[in-house]
């Protein structure tokens, strides 16, 4: 396309406009979008080409790889690196584009930044780290610029966020650091302002996982979890980040695999594919006339329902989705629909579904030569998210002036918070697990301990091994601790942390992160963030 802020696709293709014509069988196929990956097979990208030429499909939804944790749910593939993913992503777009007939809409899982499905890209804080800002939420719209940027650099028209689930769930496997937290009234505002800078370069955006997947301990890539609450508690909770976001003016709602049978009339209906939740709560009771977008359609909650190919697609389709997202079995699916749906019901999902890509696709904001650099903003989030969630700032400084022995749960050489540190005080440090050091704990009663768990999910303790967390709690509960956190606060449920004299959270192991805490364990920062989250 020869205008500023298009994506550049063969000179033949028919661009969307409002007198476009399509045939009915292409308009059912613009509903789908199907998955692409970045990292395929030759084969593979051949067979992709073939549908998109052959089934005239509405878009792409791109992922890193087979491997990755979209489609590998047991992770029993090994993801494999590859530092030439977002140059591979960028060609792989406009040799899509090249062999549609109409422009395709491009889409990913860009949360935290592009670098949540590519190598070497931008990486923004988790939204639990956004969350604990205070008072700032143009911090919070100036990251969604940024990443709405990274995003039209690579020719990338929506980008499925911001995540308005309110994790209630300490548990929860699937949701946890990707929500803003379990106040309604945060994850609501922080939610808006994020939106708002997306939408603001040009991106489309799409609230996620309708209606509300954060109190819940299962994950429905793997099962179908349930929301056994009152459909006035639903309204007063969850639906709310949701409402706030339809009179504000979301484009679109993606909605979730999970069951809510307060909400469908008793059903145990995943409400992917309940007409009482989406066409009656989201359409008539709450009002929303912009686009709906299934959550992925390969997701075992739903697709180890249906056996028979295409089934799935016509379920999603008749319950009121526009858009359905991974769906696999996509021939069988159009084919299924041209038969049962009337042809209002694909008259009103295409018109939507063909506005929201013209809006994307003839958008005028320009493109960005490079991609962003967050190292800037990523320290301004860090010194305004720091929290002080036990203890305060006195018995740091105690610790400070009296002396202390470092230790961590990760090599000194990795701890650029302890490198930092040293330039500035005399102490030691040491690992947590070498045996070696026992004579060392045992003589000095004050600890500065600073801990970095392996992995972001609960799954596991957070990576934490079980003598690893012993050890962590025989030092909270002998000694005079205070403890730095450089992840998920969620970590410290597994801790004796009440009985630390002081307890910091960094959110993140980024280094501008570990800088910032380094300058607060100083005194030359004031902790100003908020806990968004209940322990």
């Amino acid at each position: 396309m020869g205008k500023k802020g298009q994506v550049q696709t063969n000179d033949n293709m028919d661009y969307p406009t409002a007198k476009t014509i399509l045939t009915q069988k292409e308009k059912v196929g613009q509903l789908f979008m199907p998955a692409a990956f970045i990292n395929d097979t030759e084969e593979e990208i051949l067979r992709l080409q073939d549908l998109i030429a052959n089934c005239h499909i509405g878009g792409l939804c791109f992922f890193h790889s087979r491997a990755s944790a979209a489609t590998n749910y047991e992770g029993k593939k090994k993801v494999v690196y590859n530092k030439d993913s977002y140059q591979v992503l960028k060609s792989l777009i406009k040799r899509y584009q090249q062999v549609a007939k109409y422009p395709l809409l491009i889409s990913i899982d860009a949360e935290w930044g592009l670098a949540m499905r590519v190598e070497n890209t931008p990486q923004y804080p988790y939204a639990i780290t956004l969350g604990a800002i205070k008072d700032h939420d143009e911090i919070i719209t100036e990251v969604g610029r940024n990443i709405a940027s990274d995003c039209k650099q690579a020719g990338i028209h929506w980008n499925f966020t911001p995540v308005a689930d309110i994790n209630s769930n300490p548990e929860n496997p699937v949701i946890g650091y990707r929500s803003f937290g379990s106040d309604k009234h945060n994850v609501a505002r922080k939610s808006l302002a994020f939106a708002k800078g997306l939408q603001s370069k040009g991106i489309l955006t799409s609230a996620k996982h309708f209606p509300g997947h954060g109190d819940t301990a299962t994950d429905s890539h793997l099962g179908l979890p349930v929301i056994n609450k009152s459909k006035e508690e639903l309204l007063e909770n969850e639906l709310y980040p949701f409402n706030q976001l339809i009179q504000n003016g979301i484009e679109s709602i993606m909605v979730g695999h999970l069951a809510v049978p307060a909400l469908a009339d008793g059903s145990m209906e995943p409400s992917s594919i309940s007409k009482k939740i989406i066409k009656g709560v989201l359409r008539e009771e709450l009002g929303f006339e912009g686009l709906v977008i299934s959550d992925a359609l390969n997701m075992h909650a739903v697709s180890k329902m249906f056996s028979n190919k295409g089934d799935l697609e016509w379920a999603a389709f008749d319950a009121g989705n526009d858009i359905l997202c991974f769906a696999e079995h996509i021939s069988e699916g159009i084919e299924i629909i041209q038969i049962n749906a009337t042809n209002t019901q694909i008259e009103e999902a295409f018109k939507r579904v063909w506005e929201l890509k013209e809006k994307a696709i003839n958008s005028e904001v320009e493109i960005p030569n490079e991609l962003s650099n967050p190292d800037i903003l990523n320290e301004e989030i860090a010194k305004n998210c720091i929290t002080i969630c036990d203890g305060n700032k006195s018995d740091i400084i105690a610790m400070r002036e009296e002396g202390f022995l470092s230790i961590s749960n990760i090599q000194n050489t990795d701890n650029l918070f302890i490198t930092l540190l040293k330039d500035h005080l005399n102490f030691k440090s040491i690992s947590l697990t070498e045996e070696s050091n026992k004579s060392d704990i045992a003589r000095e009663e004050n600890i500065l301990l600073s801990l970095f768990p392996p992995q972001v999910k609960p799954t596991d303790n957070f990576g934490f091994t079980k003598t690893e967390i012993q050890l962590i709690n025989e030092l909270i509960g002998s000694k005079n601790v205070v403890l730095y956190l450089f992840g998920n606060p969620y970590a410290l449920r597994f801790f004796d942390y009440k009985n630390a004299s002081a307890v910091v959270l960094v959110y993140q192991e980024f280094r501008v992160f570990q800088k910032v805490a380094a300058e607060h364990f100083l005194g030359r920062l004031i902790a100003n963030g908020k806990l968004p989250v209940v322990l």
